[in-house]
């Protein structure tokens, strides 16, 4: 990278750090051209979670996902102080915006190195996972414009994570995910979704976070978990909602807002 690509990444590194200690939004508009690619996304995601004291080692949280199979997926390693077992309270956590999105996280049976993952396909990468859980990820933002900021600064912030709730682990195994019933509760609102999920099986997509999580050299520890993107886009809630989603055969999770 340029020294002036290095000084941009710092630069929105500083601007979400910032955001994150004062509890408040930036203003994405001056840093709108400031990333060139994916990578100089995740280089802040980097610098952010390296000042914030993120990255412990051993089993870690992740996202991962995409709008069909055809884009590029993106990832996030989450901070774990964020990530709560249901039922949940929020409590003050220190929401901004609070986006709902129903998931479903899978939990590997074993570490992967990236010379594993380098020749992992769809079949290997699905018999690593032992357990699946419903999720319910929070959707939030340091930036005042939300889900309407630039798609490579939602990348440097996470892909805008605010907090992941996790239900009870079950074994992992093959489904029908085309079939695959899916409600939502937001206060006295119901969602109701079958087959909705953008790739198709949740499992799609972990041959592509494997190689990313363990670039560089890096390990993905047995325990590791990572949810897989929505199944009902994302929906409002406020402060004070009880949120509650089920999938049929699998679980359910609650957190209350």
């Amino acid at each position: 990278m340029t020294s002036t690509q290095i000084d941009q990444i710092d630069q929105v590194a500083q601007a979400l750090l910032s955001a994150r200690r004062e509890r408040r939004c930036a203003d994405a508009q001056p840093f709108a051209t400031a990333l060139e690619s994916a990578e100089q996304a995740y280089a802040v995601q980097a610098i952010v979670a390296h000042s914030l004291g993120w990255q412990a080692p051993g089993a870690a949280y992740w996202k991962s996902g995409g709008p069909s199979r055809g884009a590029t997926l993106t990832h996030a390693r989450l901070p774990s102080a964020g990530v709560w077992t249901s039922p949940a309270q929020a409590g003050d956590w220190p929401f901004t915006w609070r986006g709902i999105e129903a998931e479903i996280a899978l939990r590997l049976g074993q570490g992967v190195d990236a010379a594993q993952a380098a020749s992992l396909d769809y079949a290997g990468a699905a018999a690593l996972v032992e357990a699946m859980a419903v999720s319910i990820e929070v959707v939030d933002s340091r930036w005042q414009q939300y889900v309407a900021a630039p798609a490579l600064l939602k990348l440097a912030d996470l892909q805008a994570h605010g907090a992941l709730v996790l239900g009870a682990w079950r074994d992992y195994a093959p489904r029908d995910w085309s079939a695959q019933a899916c409600r939502v509760q937001i206060g006295a609102q119901t969602i109701e979704r079958r087959g909705t999920h953008a790739l198709g099986d949740p499992a799609y997509g972990l041959v592509a976070w494997l190689r990313h999580a363990t670039r560089d050299g890096a390990r993905v520890e047995a325990g590791t978990v990572v949810t897989t993107g929505t199944w009902v886009g994302i929906l409002d809630a406020s402060a004070g909602d009880l949120v509650r989603v089920a999938f049929d055969g699998i679980g359910e999770a609650s957190v209350q807002l």
